[in-house]
């Protein structure tokens, strides 16, 4: 080991009874042996891809506040990887580095997620788009092979298609033996009107296909192909440097929150467009956004569905307006222009009348919820949320009074390791811990936080998912356990 000495994160793994699970860890890909491996998988066209998407950041970064205020390009991430931690940043660029580093770092298991390949997936060009994703994900394959009892990477899965999906996901598991993938989300398209009537600006102006609801292509296919090959979706969105996080000179500006706003987009989609409600069998992850948008948005979920449900929506039905005893209370306490207004039937008629020409009015229809119950059954085991360690929210998901229904959200905990807020990995397992130390989670949840909520996220949707690794027995004790 390179370590001198007993770690304080080897100290506390040491004391604690269950594995650790880190569910979100990244490595950084080194390019230059990125490119030499990309030529010999998938010959020119990989590294024609790998050159245009490499490209798409720097430009930003090249050009002046002042053009990219001109421009309205939002100021990007820039000195993103851990550099006065020399061993860290070795650590985040070669797997069998960090495989040795483990034990010292308090981690019994990691899932190793991407960096540069975290927005491989968006390239629009379908054929630059597949070859890249392919080349990526037969290279990181062979990256961690020979670690695989401990740490396991992510395949990326374009999502542009249910058929670039589903062909990606069959040879990623069939062919890679890939167990954890990350499926795009927030899927840039042209909007139709623009692209008939003014072309030439189209490709300037694109709406966002959040996959669940509304969009352009039918996905049921693809969740399908997820419960048949037991691969549980989990997303690593973000939602930098659009619309409301667009500065062009404030990084930070842009980054608080994106994920978060990401990961809620995803999930209300997949949500409201009934997919939970399909595929009873499946769990969804959303990375690196925390819990509390979660907690907020699952109570937002009940709440408006206690007024916009379809019983409750006949109190605001423009039909059930009582036109008499209204011009009556006018007549009484109304100005003279008010009583002439309502009795020539003005005025009323300002609620919204109009209902856009939906075929149901009600916005649970996909998910046929019926009681408030069926929100909780539907969202609260279904879904994950990655929380890094530094994260004091993260005890809200535990917290049974603030969560309506007594609920307790699937906190995941989500390293970042190999990025820049996490200047010592060392730090990760003992910073997660100062949540039983402040008396905001108890051992209990805590164990649940590093441990079994992973085991259940994967091993529900797959049973054999952590056999043949270090927890392999742990993990077996929990899946044969009820929730």
């Amino acid at each position: 080991m390179l370590s001198k000495g007993q770690t304080e994160a080897r100290k506390l793994r040491s004391r604690l009874s269950h594995p650790i699970i880190d569910a979100d860890g990244h490595w950084a890909e080194f390019a230059p042996h990125m490119r030499e491996e990309f030529r010999r998988i998938g010959g020119d066209a990989a590294v024609e891809a790998l050159a245009m998407a490499s490209a798409r950041i720097p430009n930003s970064l090249s050009m002046s506040v002042a053009e990219r205020r001109r421009r309205r390009i939002g100021q990007e991430a820039f000195w993103f990887l851990p550099t006065r931690n020399t061993l860290d940043r070795a650590t985040a660029m070669m797997p069998r580095l960090l495989y040795e580093r483990l034990d010292d770092l308090g981690l019994d298991f990691c899932v190793v997620y991407p960096t540069a390949g975290l927005g491989y997936y968006r390239l629009p060009q379908e054929r630059l788009r597949r070859a890249l994703c392919r080349a990526y994900n037969v290279f990181t394959a062979e990256q961690f092979r020979p670690f695989n009892d401990r740490i396991i990477p992510a395949a990326i899965i374009p999502m542009y298609s249910p058929e670039e999906a589903i062909e990606e996901l069959e040879f990623a598991s069939k062919q890679l033996g890939y167990r954890v993938v990350m499926m795009g989300g927030l899927i840039r398209r042209p909007i139709p009107a623009l692209a008939e009537e003014h072309p030439e600006a189209s490709k300037f102006v694109e709406w966002y296909d959040v996959i669940g609801i509304d969009s352009e292509h039918d996905y049921d296919p693809v969740w399908e192909k997820c419960r048949e090959l037991r691969i549980a979706p989990s997303f690593h969105n973000g939602a930098r440097s659009i619309l409301l996080r667009n500065s062009p000179s404030n990084f930070c500006y842009n980054h608080i929150g994106h994920f978060a706003s990401a990961g809620e987009a995803m999930a209300k989609a997949l949500f409201f467009g009934g997919v939970t409600r399909r595929f009873p069998e499946l769990n969804f992850a959303f990375l690196e956004g925390g819990v509390g948008w979660a907690c907020s948005l699952y109570a937002d979920l009940v709440g408006h569905w206690e007024k916009r449900n379809s019983q409750a929506l006949e109190n605001t039905n423009p039909a059930r307006l009582d036109q008499a005893g209204i011009l009556a209370l006018v007549e009484k306490y109304g100005k003279p222009a008010v009583v002439e207004a309502v009795r020539r039937g003005e005025g009323l008629d300002d609620n919204g009348n109009g209902t856009g020409g939906v075929e149901d009015l009600d916005d649970y229809a996909r998910c046929r919820i019926t009681r408030k119950d069926d929100i909780r059954e539907l969202f609260v085991p279904r879904f994950y949320f990655g929380c890094e360690a530094d994260d004091p929210i993260n005890a809200w998901a535990f917290n049974r009074k603030a969560n309506p229904m007594n609920a307790r959200l699937n906190a995941l905990f989500s390293s970042d390791i190999g990025h820049m807020d996490v200047p010592d990995m060392t730090r990760v397992l003992p910073e997660a811990y100062e949540l039983v130390e402040h008396e905001l989670l108890t051992d209990g949840d805590f164990r649940d936080f590093m441990f079994t909520n992973a085991v259940r996220f994967w091993g529900e949707v797959n049973p054999d998912f952590f056999k043949g690794t270090v927890v392999e027995k742990q993990a077996a004790e929990v899946l044969a356990r009820p929730r």
